[in-house]
């Protein structure tokens, strides 16, 4: 009988050790604890080993070690994933992707770079900066989560409106697929009709497919003025008319988030702000716009022309940009104050969203009568995210309850976070049952011995 050090065979240790060297597989205790649990702490796992690969030779290594001995494995990243996809719950091997941080020069005339799997989305932010250009894929994790993540679940955020997703933004990738193959398409032609795009096949495949090593990646022009405005609404249903008419009027709208008044008092005494506005609002719309000249004037007439409008803030400095951004951007810390989440990504048509943001609250308490609900998001595109708390962490009638009323509005119960675990369940509410043939057929294609993180996506 071989031995076993924290529930791996020895022999399968020493082959990863042989891979990325003694320091970089983890196995005591406290070491591999923070690998364990996702940001918000509602799913917890445990692992048995962390391997940290430093470039797609290493990990190209390491999944050869698994596949042999049949060994499941979870690719991480930043660990800011919100529905359990990165996080243990089965026992697998940690693939840590964070050393795989190289941020390239940046290629001006193309307007793109390379990047590592492991460089956060900020990094690659500040290197398209400093060239004068801009990534336009932006969200509060932005200093923790790492392009591999977003690449993985196709985040989306703040500047979908404008710019679309991470999908929009790849314009090639390396890999390591389940197979054992690496791809490696890192040239960036913007026409290269050759065959499958397999960048935007393993965008969203959340690790089930391979991993992802390295990323070509599109810029955009960072343009010399943004201004961004707080807006108070006297209801919900005049903010998103009010959104709905910028998005037609506005060619130079970057953002448009929708923060309620309780969510912004939870933040404003979570973390000792003053309210932003002396008279209480229903609903208050964060607005940001960029271009090359002012375009202070553009919003201004925009939000006097807004039905519903009971009072504004703007700011043109970075620093008093920030101060407005907080309250949108601190939300999910704030309601993590208040107890661990219940977290509902959902989009619903652009046309309902008023009726489903009243109405979403009712159907919470009609399951879990003392639970709260928060609302914020993306009310540009129709993506909402719902988070409750009050509910207990396994309480499964909540999560089908609020989905099949998603669904019942012609929307999806993952928006931008992904399935994971979390939706695993339900995910044939929204997909057919050809679809998802389809799917599991591209899954044992890609991984035919099924070690690529197992209990994600299509797990039920």
């Amino acid at each position: 009988m071989r031995d076993t050090v924290g529930g791996v065979d020895s022999v399968v240790l020493r082959e990863l050790v042989d891979v990325v060297g003694p320091a970089h597989v983890l196995t005591d205790r406290d070491v591999v604890a923070s690998h364990e649990v996702d940001w918000t702490g509602r799913f917890r796992g445990s692992t048995s080993a962390v391997v940290r690969p430093a470039d797609t030779a290493e990990v190209a290594g390491v999944l050869d070690v698994c596949r042999r001995h049949g060994l499941p494995v979870v690719p991480q990243g930043g660990n800011t994933g919100m529905v359990g996809g990165g996080v243990p719950l089965a026992g697998e091997l940690v693939l840590d992707l964070r050393r795989l941080d190289h941020v390239g020069e940046v290629d001006v005339a193309a307007k793109q770079i390379t990047v590592g799997a492991g460089a956060t989305v900020e990094a690659v932010q500040r290197a398209a900066a400093a060239a004068g250009l801009r990534y336009a894929v932006d969200f509060g994790a932005r200093g923790t989560a790492t392009i591999g993540g977003s690449i993985a679940t196709n985040a989306g955020g703040i500047n979908v409106l404008r710019y679309g997703g991470t999908r929009e933004q790849l314009l090639g990738v390396e890999a390591v697929l389940g197979t054992g193959e690496v791809i490696s398409r890192l040239s960036g032609l913007v026409k290269d009709n050759t065959g499958y795009h397999l960048a935007g096949l393993l965008c969203g495949s959340e690790g089930t497919l391979g991993v992802v090593t390295a990323a070509r990646l599109r810029l955009v022009p960072s343009h010399r003025h943004t201004v961004t405005a707080l807006v108070a609404f006297e209801s919900v249903a005049t903010a998103i008319e009010a959104v709905s008419g910028w998005r037609s009027s506005l060619d130079v709208l970057d953002a448009a988030e929708i923060v309620l008044h309780d969510g912004v008092a939870l933040v404003a005494s979570a973390f000792g702000y003053s309210l932003p506005f002396e008279q209480p609002c229903a609903a208050h719309v964060l607005v940001e716009v960029s271009a090359h000249s002012d375009p202070t004037d553009l919003l201004a007439q925009a939000v006097a022309d807004a039905t519903g409008v009971v009072d504004v803030a703007v700011a043109h400095d970075a620093a008093r940009r920030a101060v407005l951004w907080r309250y949108r951007e601190e939300h999910t810390a704030a309601i993590n104050t208040v107890g661990v989440p219940h977290k509902f990504d959902v989009t619903v048509p652009i046309a309902g969203l008023a009726e489903f943001m009243a109405t979403v609250p009712q159907v919470v308490r009609s399951v879990e009568p003392d639970a709260v609900t928060w609302q914020f998001g993306h009310v540009g595109d129709g993506n909402i995210h719902v988070n409750v708390t009050g509910a207990a962490p396994d309480a499964e009638a909540l999560d089908e309850q609020v989905y099949r009323y998603v669904v019942a509005c012609g929307g999806s119960i993952s928006a931008e976070h992904g399935i994971g675990t979390a939706k695993a369940k339900w995910l044939p509410m929204n997909r057919s049952a050809g679809e998802l043939a389809t799917m599991r057929a591209i899954k044992r294609a890609l991984d035919p011995v099924g070690i690529m993180n197992p209990g994600v996506l299509l797990a039920r």
